[in-house]
């Protein structure tokens, strides 16, 4: 092997590691772009709507709904806690005569009632149930599906399901994020406008903060 052979050895490695690294952050780019695409959007379109919700019109609907709990039924309404949900019996009996989940949910116990609060993205829930007489009073909310919508964009009581979505897509959009910015870092000496655009998509949120956000 002669000693130009000999040169263009680590060369060619590198150049062959290179172009491994680089298939990488392009397959690892894309996947994470085709996760996180459609969710990125919802995002996006309802950060806008949260951003100017004071302007966009939206008339609750209260719906009240009332009826009474079997003898037999009542006679199950006992807690062991203050915060204790309703017994079973009971809270299938409230579904059935309201169309209200309260099982599972923690209850405010006082002598006279139990109260249920089952609030839900887009709007509010309640239930109360009078301890003497078996009365089931119950309420519930409706703000609209932008109002749906922007809770989501919260995971403002939308149960664990959405939460650990929620976390999943973070964890895409962090991959696109860093995956990109080493893309950038390949293709910037063929784009010498790159770091400048990068620096002022940084700084420009920053100086609106401290000069605007008081």
């Amino acid at each position: 092997m002669t000693p130009s052979e000999t040169k263009t050895l680590p060369r060619k490695k590198s150049r062959k590691w290179r172009n491994w690294w680089v298939k990488q952050l392009h397959s690892w780019h894309w996947i994470s772009a085709a996760i996180s695409l459609a969710v990125m959007l919802f995002f996006a379109v309802t950060g806008i709507t949260l951003n100017h919700a004071a302007s966009i019109p939206a008339e609750p609907v209260v719906t009240e709904r009332s009826a009474r709990l079997e003898p037999s039924v009542l006679r199950t309404l006992t807690a062991k806690s203050d915060d204790a949900p309703l017994p079973a019996p009971v809270a299938e009996a409230v579904r059935n005569a309201v169309g209200l989940d309260a099982a599972g949910k923690p209850g405010e116990w006082s002598d006279a009632e139990v109260y249920v609060a089952l609030p839900r993205p887009g709007g509010d829930a309640w239930v109360s149930i009078d301890r003497a007489t078996g009365k089931v009073s119950a309420e519930v909310t409706d703000r609209g599906w932008i109002s749906y919508l922007n809770d989501l964009h919260k995971g403002r009581n939308s149960g664990s399901a959405w939460f650990w979505f929620i976390d999943l897509f973070a964890v895409a959009c962090l991959l696109f994020t860093i995956t990109g910015l080493f893309l950038l870092q390949v293709h910037a000496r063929h784009r010498r406008s790159t770091w400048p655009i990068v620096i002022a998509g940084i700084a420009l949120p920053v100086v609106l903060a401290m000069i605007f956000v008081h």
